[in-house]
């Protein structure tokens, strides 16, 4: 397998430690369900941002400039990734009719799978890159294929992204007792000495099949960066765990970053064509490495740049208000 920089030690503190800022999250602040407020959510982000800042500062004492910024790198194409991940899981939630004061519990769960999933991801795709050198071509093929997707192939609109895991909601109806209603912020119910699943879980299921189908593009980016196991699983989960504090500060303008999804096309295409230059084709095209720094400043700009017009030109159309 590949090499870590991260020590036995080190691996387990930083599980400890998320595990520990999880704990504090829900059984401190979160206890009970409770409508989130732009402050609230602002505040949360900014603390998860500066505890993965400080995270990375610490990676750079500890292992050096090129692991920091392979971190930073990562951190920053998850976290732009994740705005995408938060349009659909506005959708989702808009089309299960979601109180607001129960989305909080959803995504906290969500979080809790997609770490767990992305873990297995992480572990899976690096063994088979292990395994099969020329998976490394899969991955940047199918990186640039994603990037070129966003760029020229136009999405449906709400009801269709909703359609499109509509399947997970027949699925789940198909095999579980499904409530007809919210049972408050509970996940289970028993009736009549029956066990029912509700509502709530069925859309978390449909949160984390989304998740899923994300993962598989974010995580081959994260390989195109690094293949270090420390450095992908830990900017993944640093990314991840502000999701859910971003997703309450977005929520009400994420329509306005209209461009954003040509910026993240552009940089899934970038990674994808700097992971297929680093193999090359022996004893064609000798192996081209572009220098992390210069990646960053490639992926920072593609995305700045894209938020930065998106705010300076806002579309047409208004963005269409919240249901």
């Amino acid at each position: 397998m590949f090499q870590s920089v991260g020590s036995p030690l080190t691996w387990g503190a930083f599980l400890v430690g998320i595990l520990v800022l999880l704990a504090i999250d829900l059984g401190l602040f979160n206890r009970k369900p409770h409508r989130v407020s732009m402050r609230e959510a602002l505040m949360w982000s900014c603390i998860w941002v500066l505890l993965s800042l400080a995270f990375n500062g610490w990676v750079w004492h500890a292992y050096g400039e090129e692991k920091a910024l392979e971190f930073l790198s990562a951190y920053v194409i998850e976290k732009a990734l994740s705005v995408d991940n938060i349009f659909v899981f506005i959708v989702l939630f808009r089309y299960m009719r979601v109180q607001q004061e129960y989305m909080h519990r959803i995504l906290f769960a969500g979080i809790l799978g997609a770490l767990i999933l992305r873990g297995i991801f992480i572990v899976a795709g690096l063994a088979l890159i292990e395994m099969f050198t020329w998976s490394l071509y899969l991955f940047g093929g199918f990186l640039v294929f994603t990037g070129l997707r966003l760029l020229f192939v136009r999405e449906g609109g709400d009801g269709d992204e909703a359609g499109q895991d509509n399947w997970v909601k027949r699925w789940a109806e198909r095999y579980f007792r499904v409530t007809k209603e919210f049972q408050g912020p509970r996940f289970f119910v028993s009736r009549d000495g029956k066990r029912y699943v509700t509502t709530l879980f069925v859309t978390l299921l449909m949160v984390e099949t989304a998740d899923v189908v994300f993962a598989l593009d974010s995580i081959p980016a994260i390989f195109g960066i690094s293949t270090d196991p420390f450095i992908v699983f830990t900017s993944n989960v640093c990314a991840v765990m502000g999701l859910r504090a971003m997703f309450f500060l977005l929520e009400n303008v994420i329509d306005r970053f209209w461009l954003l999804k040509y910026g993240l096309g552009l940089v899934l295409s970038f990674v994808g064509a700097k992971m297929l230059l680093g193999v090359g084709y022996p004893p064609h095209i000798e192996p081209f490495h572009i220098p992390i720094g210069i990646s960053l400043g490639v992926v920072s700009v593609l995305i700045g740049g894209a938020i930065t017009l998106s705010l300076l030109f806002p579309p047409s159309a208004p963005p269409e208000a919240n249901k």
